[in-house]
């Protein structure tokens, strides 16, 4: 192993994150035909609901008619949601709906509590529905803990990308959140005002990395001191770093102080990056609650009990957007 690299875990089906992330899941799903409630054609009684069911190549998780995840509640930290492929109709406690997919990033902040709905509903009736995102949670400072709910969202169209090539092979990299090459994009939105990533000092980056078929690029070191740097491995055959080869799917911690060289296996190769300052607070997780205390979660769950963090506007709670193809956001 190179001296870049600090930890290596192989990946499972929810990946291990550092500080100031939590955790991070990946849905990949090959959705069949909808029906006429946009859920799969002759299919959901043959599977289990449950988020490790993959029979068919893919999983309703906690939705009845469509799949994905029905009204629930959130309170003390971040979801980032990056639909690669595919479409999500979210809708939330603050009255805001919307519908984005294929390259486009929603970024919530629960702060005080927030009730959300995340359905993934199959608009193609003659034709399979493919379903691909990586959903990140990233903590809140103890301060901004009860912060007023914020929903971001970030269209693919304003998501910076950069293009590499070595030796006629390509690198592409997309830089969802923070600097690049010791530069903010000015035309990227910024994150949400009591993000942890809203303080450049904290050195918050969310890139994803795409290599052609035995690309390399040179990943560069951070500007700042004490900020942690996680690569996620999750697609293609192999991967070298400074040398090392990691032939598994793997999270993988490295140096963020000094350059380190990226070479793909045989076909494409994918990485998700994830840096920033750690927080160095508690963290105490009850479901979808991340508080600094056990005492805070008994708030959390008391004040969701009383007020349900707002109104519910739709009549179920996996509601579905309409069966127009197009994005929108309105609320």
């Amino acid at each position: 192993m190179t001296s870049s690299i600090l930890k290596i875990s192989p990946l499972g089906s929810v990946w291990e994150t550092i500080d100031p992330f939590l955790i991070c899941v990946h849905h990949n799903d090959e959705y069949p035909p909808g029906n006429e409630n946009f859920g799969p054609q002759n299919g959901i009684e043959a599977i289990s609901r449950s988020e490790s069911s993959k029979s068919n190549r893919w999983s309703m998780y906690h939705g009845k008619k469509v799949p994905g995840f029905p009204a629930h509640p959130h309170r003390g930290f971040e979801t980032i949601t990056i639909v690669r492929k595919g479409l999500v109709d979210h809708s939330d406690s603050l009255g805001i709906c919307a519908r984005y997919g294929d390259g486009d990033v929603q970024w919530l902040t629960a702060g005080r509590g927030i009730v959300h709905s995340e359905v993934f509903p199959l608009l193609n009736k003659d034709k399979s529905n493919p379903l691909d995102l990586i959903q990140i949670w990233l903590n809140l400072p103890a301060e901004n803990k009860l912060v007023d709910p914020n929903f971001t969202m970030i269209w693919a169209k304003d998501i910076p990308q950069y293009s590499f090539w070595k030796l006629n092979k390509k690198t592409e990299v997309h830089c969802i959140a923070g600097e690049f090459l010791g530069k903010a994009n000015s035309k990227m939105p910024k994150p949400p005002p009591n993000s942890w990533a809203a303080d450049l000092a904290n050195n918050v980056a969310i890139w994803t990395i795409k290599m052609e078929s035995g690309a390399t690029w040179i990943l560069p070191p951070t500007q700042v001191q004490d900020i942690r740097r996680q690569l996620f491995f999750f697609a293609g055959d192999s991967l070298s770093i400074d040398g090392y080869l990691v032939s598994r799917h793997s999270a993988i911690e490295i140096r963020s102080d000094r350059s380190v060289q990226l070479t793909g296996g045989a076909g494409p190769t994918e990485i998700l990056m994830l840096q920033g300052r750690p927080l160095n607070e508690p963290v105490v997780q009850h479901g979808p609650f991340v508080m600094n205390s056990r005492e805070e979660i008994i708030d959390a769950m008391n004040d969701f009990k009383n007020s349900r963090f707002g109104t519910w506007n739709w009549t179920d709670d996996e509601p579905v957007h309409g069966p127009i193809n197009q994005k929108f956001v309105s609320g």
